[in-house]
């Protein structure tokens, strides 16, 4: 009679969470940090179509590093949670604290009830009515369903903790969008490289609009913040529903917008 196979316990989740840790590591970072007047959110991703940070909700945003289907399909229905709490009781009842304990429930049970746990670092992001006294919220969720309550800034991704160094280097309080994306490029990039706005995906959570608060800074809008130029601004806000529209690719198996070419 053949013996059964036994692991123990504590063995199985270290093995998941090292092979979790491993996916999430390969993968480009992104950081979340506040400013003056709201939340930006700032991460090395060359494609345009598949987006590691999207709108959820009115002053609610998302943002993912890992595989991309994972992170998107967690995407889509923390999009769907919330529209319909939002339905049933007021869109004010929709909130990050609540989602990201969604969140937190969704990737724990995948943690612990199945095989292979989901490779994906996610970032939940509100920005509130006024700056200053935690007004402005940044949950970071992690494999396996832990929340963290960041402070100020968060970072996700490969070179977490070098990357955050360097942030805390650098951060201060109030600053300007300007300032604050200087400066989370250059701690993305590091000291041996130079990120463009072409490798770069950025969008802010923006304090003084009233109701649709997410907007995503692309091209000339981008190159004048980095001081690249003096383009106009260019608008490219979230449609409604805050669902980005489907790109190439999305759903498909392709592996994350995190491989692709450097």
């Amino acid at each position: 009679m053949s013996m059964p196979f036994y692991v123990a316990p504590e063995q199985m989740m270290k093995d998941k969470a090292d092979y979790a840790r491993k996916g999430i590591a390969r993968g480009r970072s992104l950081m979340g940090v506040t400013y003056a007047d709201g939340i930006l959110l700032a991460a090395e991703n060359p494609s345009r179509t598949l987006h590691k940070v999207s709108e959820i909700y009115d002053r609610i945003a998302f943002a993912g590093v890992g595989k991309f289907n994972e992170f998107d399909q967690l995407r889509v229905g923390g999009v769907r949670h919330a529209d319909v709490k939002g339905y049933e009781y007021s869109r004010e009842d929709v909130d990050a604290r609540s989602l990201a304990n969604a969140y937190a429930q969704w990737l724990g049970q995948v943690f612990t009830r199945e095989i292979k746990p989901m490779e994906v670092e996610i970032l939940v992001a509100e920005v509130g009515p006024q700056s200053g006294g935690g007004a402005d919220q940044l949950y970071h969720i992690d494999f396996s369903g832990t929340i963290y309550d960041e402070d100020h800034f968060a970072v996700l991704g490969g070179e977490a903790d070098a990357i955050h160094d360097r942030m805390e280097a650098a951060f201060t309080e109030g600053w300007s969008l300007a300032d604050a994306l200087k400066a989370a490029i250059a701690a993305l990039a590091g000291p041996e490289r130079t990120l463009q706005p072409s490798d770069l995906e950025v969008a802010v959570l923006e304090r003084p609009r009233e109701r649709r608060a997410f907007h995503r800074i692309v091209d000339g809008e981008l190159a004048a913040l980095l001081g690249l130029g003096d383009t106009p601004p260019a608008t490219d806000d979230a449609g409604p529903g805050a669902i980005e529209p489907p790109a190439a690719g999305e759903g498909s198996g392709e592996p994350s917008a995190d491989v692709a070419p450097e």
